[in-house]
């Protein structure tokens, strides 16, 4: 069985990307768990970076998807908002803009990329591996955004790695080792901790507490979205 690291970010893919055979994003508030939903109920999910909406127009348009709104918004309409996609139909597919894990997700270069959160942390990580095929996995918590777009990391995604983590087996670098005590210090009080970091009141402020709710779910998806050709499908159900 392959080593497992850990390293945040867009820079963390960059030092490990031709290093391992598989990279898992882990964005838990909220790319992972737009995803995880979107494809648990039979959606396709088409990542597309952040801040050119005409660029991700006409990226629906080859690719027969929806754009949604890279905004979290209420009112019925799809958007970021994990909530805002419970009702996504089976066979659609969208265009999901993000500032954080849709640029990663399209960053992986030759390794394969998984898309993992809370809710199915257990079946992303077991997918990950059979991928691998005994070869290194790497597990990148996404982290937030400064004023000055350096990089925040961020609590919830350092434990959304953890989990993912927990589920693998391997030798884990010193850095996965902690992402992995990380998580099990708090797995039994996750809604709890994930609702009080900062990214959590951030979204409970703005009156999107629903998403930070379904983010905390643990292992409540059995999806492992996949990403192939650009597109993220679910590998456990193919």
């Amino acid at each position: 069985m392959g080593r497992i690291h850990c390293e945040w970010g867009l820079a963390g893919i960059e030092a490990l990307r031709d290093q391992v055979a598989v990279l898992v994003i882990v964005d838990v508030l909220s790319f992972s768990t737009a995803v995880d939903i979107a494809v648990g109920r039979g959606g396709e999910v088409v990542p597309h970076a952040y801040g050119d909406l005409a660029a991700a127009k006409r990226r629906a348009e080859e690719t027969g998807a929806l754009v949604v709104d890279p905004r979290r918004a209420k009112g019925g309409q799809f958007s970021l908002s994990p909530a805002s996609l419970m009702g996504l139909n089976p066979g659609q597919r969208i265009v999901l803009p993000s500032p954080n894990g849709s640029r990663l997700s399209l960053s992986g270069g030759a390794a394969q990329v998984v898309c993992a959160g809370l809710r199915n942390a257990t079946s992303a990580a077991r997918c990950a591996q059979l991928l691998a095929g005994g070869s290194d996995v790497a597990v990148i918590p996404a982290g937030e955004r400064w004023p000055d777009q350096s990089l925040r990391p961020a609590m919830e995604d350092l434990i959304g790695a953890g989990a993912v983590i927990d589920a693998m087996e391997g030798d884990l670098t010193p850095e996965a080792g902690l992402a992995h005590r990380a998580y099990r210090a708090i797995r039994d009080r996750l809604e709890q901790e994930i609702s009080g970091c900062l990214s959590g009141q951030e979204l409970i402020q703005r009156g999107f507490e629903a998403d930070v709710g379904l983010a905390c779910q643990l292992n409540v998806s059995g999806t492992a979205p996949v990403l192939s050709s650009g597109i993220y499908r679910d590998h456990a159900g193919a």
